[in-house]
């Protein structure tokens, strides 16, 4: 047990130096608690929030200033700070729900912790808040597309044929293939695009990896998963997607794959079919002048080997 010493009373009674170590002791649990910030990246958002008298800011330009400094104070203290996105409709959902005052600072305090636990979250690193903002909705793009996407896995069910779980079954296909592209594709610097259109919307994936000569590729957990369901239920739902590969190697021109997703699988594109898929805008479907850099390449086989993509 440590000795404090006594420097002298307090005019209570109580020892000051007691009161001096109580105080250096909860400043150091404080730089070693966490902070997060539930961040209000656009003007609507921010709009909506102004209904609440609690919420005192009325400018978003200086609001987002003043995120900034205070996420600059927290990182010069030595304190990890985390942003998550605040969105107003979620929080007023949350409030009815938990039968919480929205007008009040903790109710909005429990929201953002509520976030941040199980939804998308960026590290403050030091990065100024026009670079952070878009990484962050960019991370919650792609968390609520993992999300819509298991839902979707989910609900399928049973394959009426073999009694297979159809979602499973779709995911273990997903996993073959990546991997199988992956170790045909080689060494390098590898960027993948998954497009699969569902009643609803187009999903979206994106993922990025390496892989030197020595071993298999690199797979960063939640961008993988978030890959492979996106691909799966295009697999499941049988639904005219597809996948672009672009590999990149020290001294050599980038390479260009791709892939259409039919009838439940991945079917090679020829080069001509690359090119003309990375050379057009998706928005206009005007031409888009081609790289100098890259080479536009067929897609390769991946095989027809288990697990299987039908039941």
């Amino acid at each position: 047990m440590a000795h404090i010493r006594n420097n002298g009373d307090s005019k209570h009674g109580r020892p000051g130096g007691y009161r001096r170590a109580g105080a250096s002791m909860r400043r150091t649990l404080r730089r070693e608690a966490p902070s997060t910030i539930g961040l209000l990246a656009d003007e609507q958002d921010f709009a909506a929030m102004r209904r609440y008298r609690t919420f005192t800011f009325d400018d978003h330009t200086v609001y987002l200033q003043q995120v900034e400094v205070l996420l600059k104070t927290l990182s010069a203290q030595g304190m990890h700070a985390t942003v998550a996105l605040f969105d107003p409709e979620e929080y007023a959902e949350y409030c009815a729900e938990s039968g919480l005052a929205p007008d009040a600072p903790a109710s909005r305090s429990r929201f953002t912790a509520e976030v941040a636990s199980a939804g998308a979250t960026v590290a403050y690193t030091g990065q100024p808040i026009d670079t952070l903002i878009p990484l962050l909705v960019s991370r919650a793009v792609r968390r609520a597309t993992w999300e819509y996407a298991t839902m979707l896995l989910a609900g399928l069910g049973e394959c009426a044929d073999c009694g297979k779980d159809v979602g499973h079954a779709a995911f273990d296909r997903a996993s073959h293939l990546l991997l199988r592209m992956l170790e045909t594709a080689g060494p390098g610097t590898h960027h993948l695009v998954c497009s699969t259109p569902t009643d609803n919307e187009n999903l979206l994936a994106v993922l990025h990896t390496e892989r030197d000569s020595a071993g298999p590729a690199r797979l960063e957990s939640d961008e993988g998963a978030e890959f492979v369901t996106v691909l799966a239920v295009g697999i499941a739902l049988e639904r005219p997607g597809g996948v672009v590969l672009r590999t990149s190697r020290p001294g050599a021109q980038d390479r260009v794959h791709g892939w259409r997703l039919t009838r439940g699988d991945l079917a090679p594109l020829s080069a001509g079919e690359v090119f003309s898929a990375y050379c057009t805008d998706a928005d206009t479907g005007e031409p888009v002048a081609p790289e100098s850099h890259v080479e536009y390449c067929a897609g390769f086989d991946l095989g027809a080997d288990e697990p299987e993509s039908h039941h």
